[in-house]
């Protein structure tokens, strides 16, 4: 690819690694794409943020194709991952200490398959107080991290599929589609309330957003050799 092309606006699809942020994937990007063409700016960003402990596919945008972020975002989102039962977290994740424990001899599997059908359509979904989500000014995990309770307003998300494709109590494997806005984390945490018990997120991976596959995504690395870059 040349510079212009850059330039003129492109589509790149990364797989992000295990503990990156989202941020730090796209300017991994841009510093590449820079130094290559002796850049002094360019303009580049994300159609839809992962968290850090998460991974999977990550669609960037450059140049005149920022205008289609927005488009991108509203696409809708495939994801598989672990869900861990018998214990909660305050960010619904491994991002933060186990809390709590809770029983989990009377979940089977049956009950964990049927449980998945209160989840899917149109559903009203608490957003993790470990979010970026903005409140009287001030981003969620804000609050959380000063130890301040705050009201969170549910909001109405539509989960299209909910597949549960591997059971090994207390692990549970699922893959999920769904709309923009949905938070996995909130899934897990709620579906383990529904089994009678607690759960949290354990692993996620983004596989797919609109068309796009994370199939055909590049690492920050591979696209660094790509644009014939020294890792």
């Amino acid at each position: 690819m040349t510079q212009e092309d850059f330039l003129n606006g492109q589509i790149l699809l990364i797989d992000k690694p295990l503990g990156w942020s989202s941020f730090q994937a796209v300017n991994a990007l841009k510093w590449a794409i820079r130094k290559k063409f002796n850049l002094k700016k360019i303009k580049i960003g994300h159609a839809g943020t992962l968290d850090p402990l998460a991974t999977g596919l990550l669609i960037i945008c450059t140049g005149r194709y920022t205008k289609k972020i927005p488009e991108l975002q509203g696409q809708v989102k495939e994801y598989t991952g672990t869900i861990t039962l018998g214990a909660t977290t305050p960010s619904y994740d491994l991002e933060t200490e186990i809390d709590h424990h809770y029983a989990i001899e009377h979940i089977d599997n049956q009950l964990i398959h049927s449980t998945t059908k209160h989840f899917l359509g149109t559903i009203d979904q608490r957003p993790p107080i470990f979010s970026a989500l903005k409140k009287d000014g001030k981003r969620l995990y804000e609050f959380a991290r000063e130890g301040k309770a705050v009201a969170i307003n549910k909001r109405q998300v539509t989960i299209q599929e909910f597949e549960i494709t591997k059971i090994n109590v207390p692990h549970v494997d699922f893959r999920i589609v769904c709309s923009k806005g949905t938070y996995i984390r909130s899934v897990a945490h709620d579906f383990g309330n529904a089994l009678g018990s607690g759960a949290h997120l354990s692993t996620l991976k983004r596989t797919k957003i609109g068309d796009f596959n994370v199939n055909k995504a590049l690492t920050p690395d591979a696209f660094k050799k790509k644009l014939g870059m020294e890792i």
